[in-house]
């Protein structure tokens, strides 16, 4: 298989969690960034090396089954729906997509593609420990969802940091290395600036999701999985002011979702999703004083509740006075497994094989970070989404300028049929 983006944040541990798998052979790798890929191509001698993806499936589409993609975000819907159209499993870091219109195409992708694998970065669920919260909250241990919280602790305040670096740099010539184009890729062509490549493009509105967008996969995967949630048909955010994607932001939005059934309280199931550690009121909840900690997912039922730290550890409370999860009586056997390796079974045919975060789980997660983090340039504004037509019909400006962008030739977003 070859590996799309192989240099910088996670593309490292993906390559070297896969290649410990006996079935696994990297018989590619590509990057736009030539050094980086010189470099990881002495790893894997025998294999093809090129700079631009679509090569990679033009000239050697036939040396490989399956694709693993660490792109920055603008190129992950892109290289993916190549890949699934090419007839390919993939493995896909999150957040799956990077405008709320490639979450119905990607969904209509993988339905079209049945017998693919796939399976997106959400190496969290692997372990026990969320697997656990899952399986409490699906079983209804804690009776009928009321409402949800999740929060991450950053951006920071100051300084150069991963997702905030004190606005755009001026332009500038790109490092010798760095094939712009290419990096670019599906986004519309605009000057190189310092610091947007290799890694702060996180904070970069055109190329990144900001916070909320790349921990979203990390923090509302327990209650997709607990709750199948629809689409949401809500967001409103609560920021300060008008998003630049530069600035820490402060953001807490609001998604709501249209519900059903009696694992639900209401007919609707509301999510407070807030950066900057934003997390709810103790008291409010009827809950004891204590600090929370700066990242976790916290979940109100009618008999109780239960918080989900990022690494699995939980706590649990139940009429306002904690308890130990563990006690809580009906709860199924839960196994731990690892995440890549998952993929690569399930790929083999092993019956006993379990991929947790397929793509069509994955873009509902993506598509509500996305909800999240775009409606912070409309603060206290309520847009409606509606997934089936990928329109905000109730804001012509959030429509126009939120949902979608436009392709640049060469790099438009590839029909699966």
């Amino acid at each position: 298989r070859p590996l799309v983006g192989v240099a910088r944040s996670i593309a490292p541990a993906d390559r070297n969690e896969l290649r410990n798998h006996p079935g696994v052979e990297f018989t590619g790798v590509c990057d736009v960034d030539a050094d980086a890929l010189a470099s990881v191509a002495k790893e894997h001698p025998g294999a093809f090396a090129c700079r631009d993806f679509r090569e990679a499936f033009a000239r050697h589409g036939d040396r490989f089954d399956a694709v693993v993609v660490c792109t920055p975000d603008h190129n992950h819907a892109l290289i993916m729906l190549w890949a699934l159209r090419a007839n390919k499993h993939v493995y896909g870091q999150k957040p799956l997509v990077q405008q709320l219109a490639e979450v119905p195409a990607m969904l209509d992708a993988v339905a079209r593609r049945p017998g693919l694998v796939t399976q997106v970065g959400n190496q969290r669920m692997g372990p026990p420990g969320r697997q656990h919260a899952v399986d409490i909250l699906r079983r209804g241990l804690l009776g009928r969802a009321i409402e949800a919280h999740a929060w991450i602790s950053g951006p920071g305040d100051r300084g150069d940091g991963f997702f905030w670096y004190g606005g755009l740099k001026d332009p500038a010539p790109p490092p010798s290395n760095l094939d712009w184009t290419l990096w670019l890729g599906a986004a519309q062509d605009a000057p190189y600036r310092e610091g947007l490549a290799p890694m702060r493009w996180r904070s970069s509105w055109d190329y990144g999701t900001g916070q909320l967008g790349d921990w979203c996969t990390h923090l509302l995967d327990v209650l997709y999985f607990a709750y199948d949630l629809p689409a949401p048909a809500a967001v409103v955010s609560h920021t300060r002011t008008p998003s630049d994607f530069y600035h820490a932001q402060h953001v807490h939005s609001t998604l709501t979702y249209p519900v059903r059934g009696e694992r639900f309280a209401r007919d609707r199931f509301v999510v407070h999703y807030c950066d900057k550690g934003q997390a709810p009121s103790r008291a409010a909840l009827g809950l004891p004083a204590g600090d929370w900690p700066g990242i976790g997912t916290l979940v109100v039922c009618e008999g109780g509740a239960l918080l989900v730290e990022a690494e699995g550890a939980m706590q649990c409370w139940i009429g306002g006075q904690p308890v130990d999860w563990k006690s809580i009586p009906g709860q199924g056997p839960v196994i731990g497994r690892n995440h890549w390796h998952a993929w690569v079974d399930r790929i083999a045919g092993k019956p006993d094989a379990f991929v947790q975060s397929p793509f069509a789980s994955a873009a509902g997660m993506a598509e509500a970070g996305l909800l999240c983090c775009r409606a912070a340039r409309f603060p206290g504004t309520e847009l409606r989404w509606d997934r089936a037509t990928a329109t905000i019909p109730n804001n012509a400006e959030a429509n126009r300028t939120i949902v979608r962008r436009e392709y640049r030739a060469g790099f438009e977003l590839p029909a699966v049929t």
